[in-house]
């Protein structure tokens, strides 16, 4: 499986979550994708409200997470 990183800081390697994240919320077909810190600097909110998307997203069956 291929470790991908965190195109700001350098993270490596992102977990399922992260990676999951930034196709649901930033882009489906990405090759660019951001650990949570980041992410979540980028999309201005808190790292705590992206978590809950996760769980959110997980109990809805998202195939992403």
């Amino acid at each position: 499986m291929k470790k991908h990183h965190c195109c700001v800081c350098g993270k490596i390697p992102l977990t399922r979550n992260e990676i999951g994240l930034t196709k649901k919320l930033i882009e489906m077909e990405t090759t660019s994708f951001y650990c949570l810190d980041c992410l979540a600097d980028f999309l201005e909110v808190d790292t705590d409200f992206l978590l809950e998307r996760v769980k959110e997203y997980k109990e809805q069956g998202c195939q992403l997470f």
